[in-house]
């Protein structure tokens, strides 16, 4: 088997490389709080890593893609020199800017375009993950500014934060709402019912593409 990242299995790494990001955020929640930023730091670097590397087949977004990289990184740093908390802001929104960015290449590499293959279909997956993240830096941002705009929620660092919101962001992204953590603020509603329609969208979005896809591989 092909370890390499090609354009075979590119969308395999980046889809694993996501849900670990997940995973690794609800497992900080049980480790030291002197660790826990760095570890989760760490992952979203190595995710950041293995997402420039899967793109790296779509020369317009991967030096934009380094580029953000790069600035994410020495913002990190120079909020652990510093102590500086104002800097969190500046991190989610490059941390956000990147997650559209990897949406906007991927979605461009598979919806609507060539032939259906299972690479796609994990792309797909990749791209479910990549719009529940992207709220979930989202309502992290509308916590910096109003840091009681959901109900169940502590008012904490945006890392002992990540995994709470993130598993909101699901909730909502797949219409579950269990109610557990809620909306309270009219800004922090408008994101949450714009996250449900985007997630009835993508689905019929996806399921309009495969068709597309496999109806062009039969004609051809």
């Amino acid at each position: 088997m092909n370890k390499k990242i090609n354009q075979e299995n590119n969308f395999y790494y980046m889809t694993f490389a996501l849900i670990g990001l997940l995973v690794t955020s609800s497992l900080v929640e049980v480790m030291p709080s002197g660790i826990l930023e760095y570890v989760l730091e760490g992952v979203i670097v190595l995710t950041f890593l293995v997402c420039i590397l899967s793109l790296r087949f779509d020369p317009r977004w991967k030096r934009f893609m380094q580029m953000l990289a790069l600035c994410w990184v020495l913002a990190s740093i120079l909020r652990q020199a510093l102590g500086i908390q104002e800097i969190d802001l500046l991190v989610l929104l490059i941390m956000f800017a990147f997650f559209w960015g990897t949406f906007r290449s991927i979605s461009r590499q598979i919806l609507f375009t060539g032939t259906v293959d299972s690479n796609k279909v994990v792309g797909s997956v990749a791209l479910f993950l990549l719009m529940g993240l992207m709220w979930t830096i989202a309502y992290l941002i509308v916590m910096e500014f109003a840091p009681h705009s959901f109900t169940g929620m502590s008012q904490m660092s945006w890392g002992k934060n990540f995994s709470q919101l993130a598993y909101f962001s699901f909730v909502t992204l797949t219409t579950l709402g269990y109610g557990d953590i809620s909306p309270i603020s009219p800004f922090s509603q408008v994101l949450v019912y714009m996250e449900a329609i985007a997630g009835v969208f993508y689905m019929a979005i996806v399921v309009a593409s495969l068709v597309s896809s496999n109806q062009g591989k039969q004609h051809g």
